[in-house]
């Protein structure tokens, strides 16, 4: 089924629809315990819980996940997901508010528990083939009389694979030794490295295939060398900012930037509104107080 906003209000109105489909996700093979892993289940039909003949642990398909101890109607998480991934400049926890009739704290907070939960894990697989590396500066203001300085901008670094995915995250600076350690770290030996003109890549050179393209001088393109596809994705993440959040706090960069490296490599996917409520059904639930401290 073709997964809309329409089809979503019409097939998950009410808790019931909701918790049936998450529960066809996490359990395919039939109910397990959370706790001991039995498949001697029971149902307590007045509290739509399940009860282990085993170790009589008392549970819900949301039992340990993001949805844990959340006290906001399933249908409007299921909302939410919808708008936050199929909005292709994201939304802000402002205008959730405002469509899901919430306070903005339970909107900040549900916008949050998703992103963790869409986080990527941190065994990715090594980036190949060609790879188009680019640094920006998001925020603050820019004088051009003087220095851009870390009081101003945030840097962050981002590549993205011909063909393949796109990742990003914030750097301390954009200096030779950061900028090279990320491409050592991301990117297979094997690969073509392209950048732009920026002396700190040129270390890049000792240890990958490196090509550069000379935006000081307006060459945009030189044969099939180009970073073209990086800058899309930077752009498409900068109108993301102006249009949808207006202001990210450097705090929170990294979890604004695992949002927008999911949306855009799924950009492609027709069941990414099911692959991400998989994602939430799997990561463990997050504290408000762990956000904010």
């Amino acid at each position: 089924m073709e997964t809309n906003l329409v089809n979503l209000i019409e097939h998950y109105s009410d808790e019931g629809k909701c918790r049936k489909y998450l529960e066809a996700l996490k359990w395919q093979d039939g109910v397990k315990c959370p706790r001991c892993s039995s498949t001697k289940i029971s149902y307590i039909v007045k509290r739509h819980q399940y009860d282990c003949d085993e170790c009589r642990y008392q549970f819900t398909v949301t039992a340990g996940s993001i949805f844990h101890d959340s006290h906001l109607p399933l249908w409007k998480w299921f909302l939410a997901i919808y708008l936050m991934t199929e909005s292709k400049k994201g939304i802000s926890a402002n205008q959730l508010k405002r469509s899901l009739a919430i306070s903005y704290k339970t909107a900040w907070y549900l916008c949050h528990r998703i992103r963790k939960a869409i986080e990527e894990t941190k065994d990715k697989p090594m980036l190949d083939g060609t790879v188009e590396v680019d640094e920006m500066y998001v925020g603050g203001k820019y004088d051009r009389r003087r220095k851009r300085g870390p009081w101003e901008k945030q840097p962050v670094i981002g590549l993205l694979q011909r063909d393949g995915s796109f990742e990003a995250k914030k750097i301390r600076t954009a200096s030779k030794k950061i900028l090279t350690d990320v491409v050592k770290k991301r990117v297979a030996t094997s690969a073509t490295v392209m950048t732009d003109e920026l002396a700190a890549y040129k270390s890049v050179a000792k240890t990958h295939k490196h090509k550069t393209v000379n935006h000081r001088a307006e060459e945009w393109v030189h044969g099939d060398v180009h970073t073209n596809g990086i800058e899309s994705a930077w752009s498409l993440f900068k109108r993301s900012i102006v249009g949808s959040y207006h202001n990210i706090s450097v705090k929170h960069m990294d979890a604004y930037l695992d949002e927008f490296e999911w949306r855009f490599n799924n950009r492609d996917n027709e069941y990414l509104f099911r692959d991400t409520l998989i994602r939430l059904l799997n990561a463990p639930k997050v504290e408000f107080k762990k956000l904010t401290a």
